[in-house]
Formats: structure tokens, C-alpha cells, sequence
């Protein structure tokens, strides 16, 4: 890892960082807004990438917002939930599967104890407001149809869950961001209603690396349609 400090974001994929004196294109390992973490002169570590031959020679991994440190890589939270769920973080399985499809969904982990199968979507989250984190950054239709269809599953007779994973520590509470994505909020209120597991973990953060930590207050505010 390199520390680093973040000038610009061009696009989505790439941010100009000064590491060493020296300003690089790094590659941004999350597509969403991240607005306010990505702030001119924020102190951030860079991973160094392992493709000689690729563009850009570091990926953007952590960044320090306050007295948080953030880590941002979107590929991050299922990897460190897969490690949770085999240390027994939601109790002991028979099988941990990930990338299982249900329908037209393809879940991060299908789950299963003495024949009684749950599938399980992993979400990361990075916004973070007075210690009140919120999901989604920016709208996601995908995000809506993932718990439609996690709300069929258990229709179909399966456990179901959405596991939102804090990519930061200490958090009060997290909430569907319904002034970014009221349609995300409803649909998890409606999973909600109908049975879905709906869990938020916090995670100790170092520059290099991420581990689930803390079960977090879910509250899910407003009406359900």
C-alpha cells in the first residue's frame, strides 16, 4: 500500500492522485459517487496493482474521512463476509456457496444447514453522515430487484437475507437512503415485511485491510406501500 493524496476524479473509474510527489491515474475500485469521501487533499492508500502491463499502476482502497478510515473498494465487502460467514458470524452452515442464482438473480451466497437453504446479497456501504451510515450512494435498480426477488425466494419456502456491510467503525445506525432512492427504501422495507433478513455489520479498517466486526442498529423509517 501507498498513501497518497487525492487531487481529482475525472470519471467514475479513475481519480488523479499525488503519491511521492508524483501525481498518478490510479483505477477506482467503486463506480459510485462517493462524494464525500473523495474530497481535494483527502489522505488515501493506493494498492500497488500486479499487471505490469496494465494503464494505471494502483487501485484506490482506503481513504481517511475524519476519524474514520473508509475502505472503498466495492469488491472488498463480499470477500470479508465470505471470511465472516466461515468464522460462524450468522451461525454455523453445512455449505457456503457464493454466486448462486435464484430466479433472474444471482445472489453473493446461498447458505444451507440440515437442508434448510438461504440465499443471502451482500451490500456495501461507504456513506456516512454524524456516524448514521445510509444505503444507497446513488440510485440502483438493480439493487430493488435483488430484494424482489429475495422476497420470492422466501415466498418459494428459502430463508432470505441482505447483509449490509459498513466499510468503516464506530456507526450508530444505518437506514435506507430514501432521499437518494425512495424505490431501493421501499423495496427493503417490503423484504422486511415479508420475512427478509435484513443485518448490517461494521468492520475494522486498517490502509490494507477490512474484517467484519459489529452487528449496527438497523432502522427502517416511513411507510411501506
Amino acid at each position: 500500500m501507498r498513501e497518497g493524496r487525492f487531487l481529482s476524479r475525472p470519471n467514475r473509474f479513475i481519480a488523479m492522485v499525488e503519491i511521492d510527489g508524483t501525481v498518478e491515474t490510479v483505477h477506482v475500485k467503486n463506480t459510485g459517487r462517493c462524494r464525500e469521501l473523495l474530497q481535494p487533499g483527502a489522505r488515501v492508500w493506493c494498492a500497488a496493482a500486479k499487471d505490469p502491463a496494465r494503464k494505471t499502476k494502483f487501485d484506490l482502497i482506503t481513504v481517511e474521512k475524519g476519524e474514520y478510515l473508509v475502505n472503498m473498494d466495492s469488491q472488498a465487502p463480499n470477500r470479508a463476509a465470505g471470511e465472516w460467514l466461515a468464522r460462524g458470524g450468522l451461525g454455523a452452515w453445512d455449505l457456503i456457496r457464493p454466486e448462486t442464482t435464484f430466479g433472474t438473480s444471482r445472489f453473493d451466497f446461498y447458505l444451507d444447514r440440515k437442508g434448510r437453504g438461504m440465499f443471502l446479497e451482500v451490500k456495501g456501504v461507504t456513506l456516512e453522515e454524524g456516524g448514521v451510515c445510509r444505503f444507497p450512494d446513488a440510485p440502483t435498480d438493480r439493487g430493488a430487484k435483488h430484494l424482489r426477488e429475495l422476497i420470492e425466494a422466501k415466498n418459494a419456502g428459502y430463508e432470505a437475507g441482505v447483509l449490509f456491510v459498513i466499510q468503516m467503525t464506530p456507526v450508530i445506525r444505518l437506514e435506507p437512503n430514501d432521499a437518494t432512492d425512495p424505490v431501493f427504501g421501499d423495496a427493503l422495507r417490503q423484504a422486511a415485511a415479508a420475512g427478509v433478513h435484513v443485518w448490517a455489520v461494521d468492520c475494522r479498517i486498517t490502509p490494507d485491510t477490512m474484517e467484519l466486526k459489529d452487528f449496527v442498529p438497523v432502522v427502517l423509517e416511513g411507510e411501506t406501500p
